[in-house]
Order: C-alpha cells, then structure tokens, then sequence
C-alpha cells in the first residue's frame, strides 16, 4: 500500500490545475475573436516567495551573528531624555557612551525576557509568542529582576 504525501491527495482538498499554456504556433496566428489589445498587466520580475517561516529563520540567524544594536540610536536617547524630564524638573545632559551603555543594558534585558517568554510559549505548546507569556517570565523572575 503506498501513501500518498501530495497536497493536492489529502482529504478536502482539490487538486490546483494550470492554466492552459498557450500554444507558441498560435502565437504567431490573430484569432478573430480576440482584439489586438492584451488584457494581462505587463510582465514584472518574478520576486522570490519563500515558505512561511524561512523568512523568520533567515532573520534570526542574521541577528545572531551580527553584535550591532537592534534600536536606533536617536529615538532611544530621545525617549531616554523624555523619562529623565518626567523625573527631575531641570534638564539633565547625557554623555554618548552613558546612552549607548544603556542601550546595551536595555537591549540584553529584553532579549533575555524574549526567549524567557520563548520558553513559557513552548512548554505551552504554541510557537506563537502571547503577551501572558512575556507577564509569566516576569512574574517567575520575581520583583527584583524585573
């Protein structure tokens, strides 16, 4: 007995058919039916479509060999000069290494409580990354390493 592992075999799903190519000795021949103008758009280069998750895949391996920063530079330091101003009433000025420093900080943090959450989705059963996943890698980590 063989099985069959086809897409297009399995229960509820109708076979895809193509469309009739057509013939390049008729190419060449006008049918009286059909007027000279082509209803088809013009022709764009085919842009490669990979199977879903490859693309993930890809990126994931990308930022893990490279070391530079996932944020950008000015919006951090934008946001981190707005919370100092909610803090004190003067306005304080921040060296550039002190930013990038906390930026490290802040992005090591955050990738440590990504694949914390990571794991709480797996032992879940899911792939897909809920924010009651990233609440529980919080809560386990308790009050001091928030």
């Amino acid at each position: 007995m063989r099985h069959e592992t086809s897409a297009s075999r399995r229960k509820g799903k109708a076979p895809q058919r193509r469309p009739p190519q057509p013939d390049p000795k008729s190419a060449t021949s006008r049918s009286p039916r059909r007027s000279g103008v082509s209803k088809q758009p013009p022709a764009s280069p085919k842009k490669r479509r990979f199977r879903p998750g490859t693309r993930a895949l890809m990126e994931i391996r990308k930022y893990q060999k490279s070391t530079d920063l996932l944020l950008r530079k000015r919006p951090f330091s934008r946001l981190v000069r707005e919370v100092c101003e909610s803090f004190s009433r003067e306005a304080l000025r921040w060296q550039v290494y002190a930013l990038l420093a906390l930026q490290e900080a802040a992005e090591a943090f955050l990738v440590l409580l990504f694949s914390d959450a990571n794991l709480c989705a797996i032992h879940a059963k899911r792939v897909t990354l809920f924010p009651r996943d990233i609440q529980l890698a919080r809560r386990i980590r308790g009050v001091d390493n928030l």
